[in-house]
């Protein structure tokens, strides 16, 4: 069965009608429903791909095909353009890899300990070592590391080559086949080797060189292509907060049916608690609704008969019935579902510096080992040809990758743990690469500079009234009320331990305010407006008060008992304590910070002035985000976006880094490539201290890990042998290789010691 993408029906694939376009074939219910989709057919893409999905890479998205793979430009893991809601097995690639890396290391380790036991003789293996016993079981076991293990790696090396665009696969399959094939020759063919390469009438071999490179190399891709089949999470979860079922008024009856078999025109009864389950028009009823992972305004909003609602929002305290007027990819769900799909196929990881210097140093290196072989076998000494074929080792073999594929995943592991100790939770090196060059902070404020829900945060008792017995009264007559305004005092006036009273013929009046008896006294609260229509006059000095309240983008609250003013309170969304450092830090970093919200022109414009912030966008909703992420990015800013809610996922993702707050939605957590664990802004602060080390610490190892390839290879092909008669011997190759891994491991470890 397959489901029509326009009315969403369940649908035969043998007898419905069939149309293929952009590599995914689609399944109809009529001739009607096909030639809608043929003539929007934006306008109606399904969430999911109902045929072949197609694969690409993310750093070139020209490559495409029906199934998974790698590039043949880069040798990276294709990605699909369509990620489905449905759990998926672990994938086959993934399966293959583990099989690979498992038995390569089972079968190194031995390898590893016998050469060991060769070089350090309080180890007491001479007894197989003397014997040869020693040599050929590395041979043994080492064969089926590199020929099966490591196979992966020649494929991609050999696409490298046809599709010339050497890479990082390159130089690893030409250090693996150099040090296993020399190995393999000195173990078959040991006489061709003159004296002088020999110790103790026997050739050093690197087999334990080779399998350790292949299952490092192994681990690094494992790992990847784990990282990898978390990157639908974000989708995953959007799609995963639609409702799944609804309740459907048809002839009078209500039944439960599937959302897929939903219609345009349905009538849906929606009760306190559930989702909305698609966008409509409110035809009958009130309720509040939390909007807030659309808008970003924590505030819940009155619906009533006529407004229209948003699928996947939480209706919360009343019941009402509503008239369905998108389904499918029309949604503002499935619309942010999209959006966040083409963000994160958009945005290419992160460009390794090695493959880029590989396009240079793989065909450098070629041609120094085979002039040195050439050079040797005409002019050097007898046996020529042995004196060429070790230089000529001797030259891929110092040139092994094995420091080089160290530089960066040593100083992003060391960076990344670093972070997490500050709680800084780095999704991939990507995002901490790109936190390096960035100029521009895109925030928002609810929940991100903000602490995300309604508080008291004012309260200015009346005349004969003290604060304890003005709470006490507002909190005892707002326990009855729904409203979310109340919730607050109530709260607010719990936390202070004051001790609430019964309230007595309770009634609400909508958008003004509520009225109730507390202990027999009479009493109202609510909006200016409300209280001076029930004919109480109002303090000057009060009024002036709640001026200035308002001026600072908070709600206030008149509160009258028995005809008498008794004071105000004033409900805002406060200011997280550490926001207003962490805004001056960042301004001393030299970002421009931005905010960006789905909240009201006043309350924004209001938070900014307190923060410092000359840059306000008030009223986006999250395709305005976006746009505006995508607006910078085009005049040249680097851009990270910082947000914690589902309305904040589209720019997270369009953005070169988004940040989330770890106390917000697992939707803008997925998008994001930084999460702060306690949703504090001076984590940016550190994010961006932590980057730009790390990436200083990788330029660092990338020196160390091509120095001693650049003074070594020309030694390796014999440059001194004419002056000094010194030719390095591959054993010195291998040792200079290895220093070169130790230099870059120590100076990664250094960033342990990195103050944030």
């Amino acid at each position: 069965m397959a489901k029509d993408p326009v009315c969403g029906m369940q649908v035969d694939e043998n007898k419905a009608i069939k149309v293929e376009q952009e590599g995914l074939i689609y399944y109809f219910c009529s001739q009607h429903c096909k030639d809608k989709f043929l003539q929007h057919p934006a306008e109606n893409k399904p969430l999911k791909s109902q045929g072949k999905n197609i694969y690409t890479c993310p750093m070139h998205p020209e490559v495409t095909q029906d199934g998974p793979g790698d590039c043949p430009k880069c040798g990276m893991q294709l990605e699909p353009k369509i990620i489905s809601l449905e759990g998926e097995e672990i994938s086959k690639e993934e399966a293959a890899l583990a099989g690979k890396f498992r038995i390569g290391l089972v079968l190194t380790i031995p390898v590893f300990i016998l050469a060991l036991g060769e070089m350090l003789p309080a180890f007491h293996l001479k007894t197989f070592s003397s014997s040869g016993v020693s040599r050929w079981i590395q041979f043994i076991l080492a064969t089926p590391v590199v020929l099966w293990s490591g196979s992966i790696f020649f494929v991609k090396a050999w696409r490298s080559v046809l599709n010339k665009s050497p890479n990082m696969f390159t130089l690893i399959a030409m250090g693996v086949a150099a040090a296993y094939g020399f190995s393999a020759t000195a173990m078959i063919l040991p006489g061709i080797f003159p004296a002088s390469l020999k110790e103790h009438g026997e050739i050093g071999l690197y087999f334990e060189a080779a399998a350790i490179i292949t299952v490092l190399v192994l681990l690094g891709q494992l790992l990847e292509t784990r990282a990898r089949s978390r990157t639908g999470q974000a989708i995953k979860a959007l799609l995963g907060l639609a409702a799944k079922l609804a309740h459907r008024l048809k002839e009078g009856k209500e039944e439960d049916i599937a959302i897929e078999e939903i219609h345009k025109g349905d009538l849906l009864r929606v009760r306190p608690g559930e989702k909305v389950p698609l966008d409509g028009i409110v035809i009958e009823g009130k309720s509040s609704v939390d909007e807030s992972m659309i808008s970003g305004e924590p505030m819940p909003v009155i619906k009533k008969s006529g407004d229209r609602v948003i699928g996947a929002t939480v209706n919360q305290t009343g019941s009402f019935l509503m008239r369905v007027e998108k389904v499918g990819a029309e949604t503002i769900l499935a619309q942010i579902v999209e959006m966040v799909a083409a963000a994160q196929r958009s945005r290419a990881p992160i460009q390794n510096v090695a493959d880029r210097v590989a396009a240079y140093f793989v065909p450098s290196v070629l041609v120094c080992a085979v002039a040195a072989f050439i050079v040797w076998s005409i002019w050097g000494p007898q046996p020529a040809l042995a004196y060429a074929l070790v230089s000529f080792i001797s030259v891929l073999i110092i040139a092994c990758p094995c420091a080089l594929g160290l530089a960066t995943p040593m100083s992003v592991m060391v960076g990344v743990g670093k972070g997490a100790q500050s709680g800084i939770l780095i999704k991939n090196a990507s995002a901490l690469e790109k936190c390096e060059g960035l100029t521009c902070l895109l925030t928002d404020k609810t929940g991100t500079l903000t602490a995300g829900s309604p508080q008291v945060t004012f309260v200015m008792p009346g005349k004969d009234w003290d604060e304890q017995g003005l709470l006490s009264i507002a909190g005892s007559v707002e326990q009855a009320s729904e409203h979310p305004l109340a919730r607050a005092v109530v709260e607010h006036v719990k936390a202070a331990g004051i001790q609430l009273v019964p309230v007595e013929d309770f009634q609400s009046v909508t958008g003004a305010g509520i009225k109730g008896k507390v202990s027999g006294r009479v009493v109202l609260l609510g909006r200016e407006g409300f209280i001076e229509n029930s004919g109480i006059n109002l303090p000057e000095g009060l009024k002036n008060k709640a001026g200035e309240l308002e001026e600072k983008a908070q709600t206030v609250c008149w509160l009258a008992v028995d005809g008498q003013i008794a004071g105000l309170l004033g409900i805002s969304d406060p200011i997280k304590k550490t926001t207003p450092d962490a805004i001056r830090q960042l301004h001393k970093m030299g970002l421009k910070v931005i905010m960006v919200t789905g909240d009201n022109e006043k309350t924004a414009q209001a938070i900014a002035r307190d923060l410092g912030i000359t840059d306000v966008y008030a009223g986006c909703d999250p395709k305005a985000k976006q746009d505006i992420v995508n607006k910078l990015k085009s005049a040249g800013e680097k851009v990270m976006v910082a947000g914690d809610g589902i309305n904040d996922a589209p720019a997270l993702a369009e953005a070169q880094v988004g940040i989330a707050m770890g106390t917000g939605t697992d939707v803008a957590i997925e998008s994001a490539g930084i999460t702060l664990v306690k949703g504090d802004l001076t984590g940016i602060v550190k994010a961006l201290r932590l980057s730009r080390a790390v990436m200083r610490n990788i330029r660092e190892n990338l020196f160390f890990a091509f120095i001693y390839n650049v003074l070594g290879v020309p030694i390796a092909a014999g440059l001194l042998y004419p002056f000094f008669g010194l030719l390095l011997n591959p054993m010195i190759a291998g040792a200079a290789m290895s220093f070169s891994s130790v230099s870059v491991i120590g100076n990664s470890l250094r960033l342990r010691n990195l103050k944030l």
